[in-house]
């Protein structure tokens, strides 16, 4: 059988019960990686695990507790000791006009998006070897202003800005970072949205140069381009997935 571009390689996808996340677990799993995700949600987190099969695990916690990723990395260093690829993906967006941003929506926010992320990758650092790579969940909304999301926006530029620096940080281990930007993506969480919103479909479609909404699968695939030995020479980049949303 021909081999697998992630056979026997351990991949690390936070947030991954839903949406993106998900659906990159599976494309993983799928080529013959060794799959972790995580989810606060016990149940939902139980039910990715059996749709994502192929001996895919699952650990309950919550990035932005420091507490929860290190049980994360506890069980996978004592299940393989080393952890090859990360895709830093779990987040949360909320909206909040200029005017109305309190306490609870910026550390909320903040947390989970930002130190969540440098968390997540600070802690598989020790598991890590030359040759890893580290994927991270941006967003055209930090390239794009829109309107009551100042604050989910700025940590998505944070989360760009921590890809230059971390390929800096990490040139000599020879460790690549790099940045997946959706834009609109048709997950569970838009649909929703779209369902609730007259109008907002039809705006976005005619927003996006392609007219048309993404495929969470079209985002996975280029997580694993980033992940895979493919763009070996590439670090520090943003790769965006949004149909010449941001370019055009």
């Amino acid at each position: 059988m021909m081999a697998k571009r992630f056979d026997n390689k351990v991949v690390v996808i936070t947030g991954g019960t839903d949406g993106i996340g998900l659906a990159t677990a599976k494309a993983f799993a799928n080529e013959g990686a060794l799959v972790y995700i995580t989810g606060r949600n016990a149940v939902r987190l139980n039910t990715a695990v059996a749709e994502i099969g192929h001996g895919a695990v699952g650990v309950q916690g919550d990035v932005s507790n420091a507490a929860d990723l290190d049980r994360l990395y506890a069980k996978i260093k004592g299940d393989h000791g080393r952890v090859d690829v990360v895709y830093a993906n779990a987040g949360v967006s909320e909206s909040a006009p200029l005017d109305q941003i309190q306490d609870d929506h910026f550390d909320r926010v903040f947390d989970i998006n930002v130190k969540g992320t440098v968390y997540t990758v600070q802690k598989a650092l020790p598991l890590m070897s030359a040759g890893g790579s580290i994927v991270l969940a941006g967003s055209g909304a930090g390239s794009k202003g829109f309107a009551s999301l100042s604050v989910y926006s700025a940590t998505k530029a944070a989360i760009r800005s921590f890809a230059r620096t971390w390929t800096i940080d990490l040139k000599s281990r020879g460790i690549r970072v790099n940045v997946v930007s959706p834009g609109m993506v048709l997950t569970p969480a838009m649909k929703t949205y779209l369902q609730d919103n007259d109008g907002a479909e039809d705006w976005m479609k005619g927003a996006i140069p392609f007219g048309r909404l993404a495929e969470a699968d079209e985002v996975a695939k280029a997580v694993m381009f980033l992940a895979s030995k493919e763009s070996s020479f590439v670090g520090g980049a943003e790769l965006m997935v949004d149909g010449g949303f941001v370019a055009v």
